[in-house]
């Protein structure tokens, strides 16, 4: 059973996902120097965004094949191999966690299957960090931010100036006030935000700007990889951490923020005032998502996200975001959050 997205031409497989072995043909074809001795499935078997499966070389090297299974997936697919490829052997050795290396590509069905390298490690949960582990992501992300800028614009991709980042919060905030539906407290604290131009006096670095938790992969209290590279970027930092503010204690989001300090000094000191931000704008984000695809359940579903979001920052919802606000989701009000505007975006 497959559908064809409208516009596109292209069919992709719904129901019957494809099997390892098919995969493990796919791979051989993309790869034919591939010696491959087994291979598994990767995920659960036709759902998700992908079929995948992993190959066990008889050299003992591992690596990953994946099918997109929709439109978004393969757009996704796509800015992803764009992005490692700028990631080149020297880069990579700046950084203190693996990224996964292409090795080839076949077509299958409209679409193209894609062979990487396996990166190691078990997969993180937000509500499964540890002060250890947010130690490591504070490195993880500062490693990222002290790339080379050259990297993106020598690759082609985009390059987000602090003024257009300002712009742009100024912008959505608008939209979202224009539905009626943010409550006064919130929209007080936002336009607070907006008006403060020292909130929006920092030096933009290379950024993952994809990164959640579920982009990490780790060992013994230790990241050991990184996943999703499709939204690498020049842009602002705090992006890549406004998501470790949804952690379930204070003291997680701390020892994130604390380990990246160290490592990249003290240059943002609006840093944490901007990420929760940004992790709050994430809420006005989805709510114009519903309202442009006129869902009502996402709007429903938005309306009390910021109803929460007021409860958590009504003491101090007349001040501009300070630096020592607490969390403003929950982990799991965060984590709904991201797997909700991962299957829509």
């Amino acid at each position: 059973m497959a559908c064809r997205v409208a516009g596109t031409g292209r069919t992709y497989p719904v129901a019957m996902a494809r099997s390892p072995l098919t995969l493990a043909a796919l791979a051989s074809s993309a790869v034919p120097e591939l010696d491959l001795v087994g291979v598994s499935r990767h995920g659960s078997a036709g759902r998700g965004d992908y079929d995948a499966a992993i190959l066990t070389g008889r050299d003992g090297r591992t690596w990953v094949i994946r099918v997109p299974r929709s439109e978004r997936a393969e757009q996704e697919q796509s800015a992803d191999l764009v992005a490692l490829r700028a990631l080149s052997q020297g880069v990579r050795a700046r950084l203190p966690f693996a990224v996964t290396q292409f090795a080839g590509q076949a077509p299958v069905d409209g679409t193209r299957a894609i062979v990487s390298e396996f990166v190691p490690g078990a997969a993180v949960t937000l509500g499964a960090i540890d002060v250890e582990l947010a130690d490591s992501i504070g490195q993880a992300i500062a490693a990222i931010h002290a790339l080379p800028t050259s990297l993106v614009t020598d690759a082609g991709l985009p390059t987000h100036s602090a003024s257009e980042a300002h712009r742009g919060a100024i912008s959505l905030v608008g939209r979202a006030l224009e539905t009626g539906l943010v409550p006064a407290a919130l929209a007080r604290r936002w336009q607070q935000a907006c008006d403060d131009a020292g909130l929006w006096q920092y030096t933009p670095t290379v950024i993952n700007g994809g990164l959640a938790a579920s982009s990490f992969l780790a060992s013994a209290g230790a990241v050991t990889g990184i996943l999703g590279w499709q939204g690498l970027a020049v842009g602002d930092p705090a992006r890549d951490l406004s998501w470790v503010l949804g952690a379930r204690s204070e003291a997680i989001a701390d020892s994130a923020f604390a380990a990246y300090t160290r490592a990249r000094g003290g240059v943002d000191r609006r840093l944490r005032q901007r990420a929760l931000l940004l992790s709050e704008l994430d809420v006005a984000r989805w709510l114009m998502h519903g309202t442009e695809t006129r869902s009502t359940e996402i709007v429903d579903d938005a309306v009390q996200m910021l109803s929460r979001l007021v409860d958590d920052v009504l003491g101090e919802a007349a001040d501009p975001i300070g630096p020592h606000t607490l969390p403003v989701l929950a982990v799991d009000e965060v984590e709904a959050l991201l797997d909700r505007t991962e299957r829509v975006s």
